[in-house]
């Protein structure tokens, strides 16, 4: 793990991020020629002080700056192998704004850290960008941290044959002579991390029948009829999910499926990325289609504020497998909490799901005992209760970041004291609590 410094904003993510400053709006302009694999760029960042501002620190990974501009000014800049350091030509007071353009380019690949490679990658034919938790710097100079949100404006030039999903609608595409140019629409509130462009030889189809969201595969035109077998349910899952956790958060979901086959299902603000393996026709990834797009309500608009929280992103959409698999003629909560409380019980007794530390942040347990915390609370309250808590957490904390003590403070507020107290043995003590008898009558407010 990577030396921490005092002023690290979150100590899981050591020397990334800065609590100087945050970044209210990045305009993206960049281009891309897929065979080299070369990447050239033009980054427009809002900034707006926290405190009395001389320098900038930017995270950035193995990419080139040419040049760096403050309110239309050159400024002195130094590059370091993960980060760019910004001398502003003057002083930015607390509260004060400022326009930082930066200029660079360079072979962008994948960032090299405890959790294996993260951001930019490169597939047989195409990009895959997946830049949870330390993946945005590998394509986009940024203040990387999960707890600050921005809007993203997007342009992206590259190859003709090529189509890119990215994390809002396509705006207006502009055809030359050998490449084609996607302009997005602008994103909500989004931490860099959810940031993403994926570029392959994609047909984008409608997916469902929805009108007030914009629901669509991105899939190689030869994987069409394995993909639309996959996901002939998902409608009724989308609708599922709307119904028990308020509307839908975003104007947006694509569903990427990559030619390539994937380790893992990734999640990005108004997108899931599927390999060919999780989508080939027999239907292997239910359940992960119903966790990636659970992610939209629980980890990409309420966002965790610091990366010790992740229960609230990965607890809550496993979770949302169960309760789809109940919801859909499958094992209902009950039993499968059941399950894995026994699975859970013969494993080793030594994590914090309110801190489990970086080296256990996507440790299966985080997942799982996440799921029971809630199906324990369920099961306290009842579905009435529980259902408008999720409902009234999504919808209060919509495109922004939250807390483990804000997620307590509503289950107080919304279930009464004693459901909230109930959650301590689970959150903040190590040993795996029974689950409660089913079922409890609701506390006493």
């Amino acid at each position: 793990m990577p030396h921490r410094s005092a002023t690290d904003p979150d100590r899981y993510l050591p020397n990334h991020g800065s609590n100087a400053y945050v970044v209210d709006r990045y305009g993206l302009d960049l281009r891309y020629r897929v065979e080299p694999n070369r990447l050239e760029g033009t980054a427009t960042l809002t900034v707006r002080a926290m405190e009395r501002l001389e320098e900038l620190r930017l995270d950035l990974v193995g990419l080139r700056v040419s040049r760096v501009e403050v309110g239309g000014r050159p400024a002195k800049h130094a590059a370091k192998p993960r980060s760019l350091r910004v001398r502003l030509p003057r002083p930015v007071p607390a509260g004060g704004t400022a326009t930082v353009v930066v200029t660079y380019s360079g072979n962008p690949r994948p960032a090299k850290g405890p959790w294996g490679e993260t951001g930019w990658e490169e597939l047989r034919e195409g990009v895959l960008v997946a830049g949870q938790p330390d993946g945005a710097p590998t394509w986009f100079p940024c203040n990387d941290h999960p707890g600050y949100k921005a809007v993203i404006d997007l342009t992206f030039t590259t190859d003709a044959p090529y189509t890119v999903i990215a994390n809002a609608p396509v705006r207006k595409v502009t055809r030359r002579a050998g490449t084609r140019t996607w302009e997005f629409h602008r994103t909500e509130p989004t931490s860099v991390y959810l940031a993403t462009v994926q570029l392959g030889r994609y047909d984008v189809v409608p997916l469902g029948t929805r009108e007030d969201v914009l629901v669509q595969v991105a899939r190689p035109a030869d994987r069409a009829a394995a993909v639309a077998h996959d996901l002939s349910r998902h409608d009724e899952l989308f609708t599922t999910f709307e119904e028990l956790f308020g509307p839908y958060p975003f104007a947006a979901y694509t569903l990427v499926v990559t030619a390539d086959e994937l380790e893992i299902p990734l999640e990005a603000h108004g997108a899931s990325v599927f390999g060919a393996n999780h989508l080939d026709g027999t239907m292997p990834a239910d359940r992960l289609v119903a966790h990636e797009l659970a992610h939209q309500w629980f980890g990409n608009s309420v966002t965790a504020s610091h990366w010790r929280d992740i229960w609230l992103h990965e607890g809550f959409a496993c979770y949302a497998e169960w309760l789809w698999s109940e919801r859909s003629g499958g094992l209902p909560a009950t039993a499968l909490a059941a399950e894995h409380h026994v699975g859970l019980a013969r494993l080793p007794q030594d994590l914090l799901l309110s801190d489990p530390g970086p080296e256990r942040m996507f440790d299966d347990r985080t997942y799982k005992r996440g799921a029971l915390t809630l199906h324990a609370l369920r099961t306290r309250v009842g579905d009435e209760q529980f259902f408008a808590l999720l409902r009234e957490w999504t919808h209060r904390f919509r495109h922004r970041t939250a807390t483990t003590a804000d997620f307590r403070a509503l289950v107080a507020e919304l279930c009464g004291p004693k459901a909230e107290k109930s959650l301590t043995p689970w959150l903040d003590a190590k040993p795996l609590p029974k689950l409660p008898p089913h079922p409890l009558p609701p506390p006493t407010l």
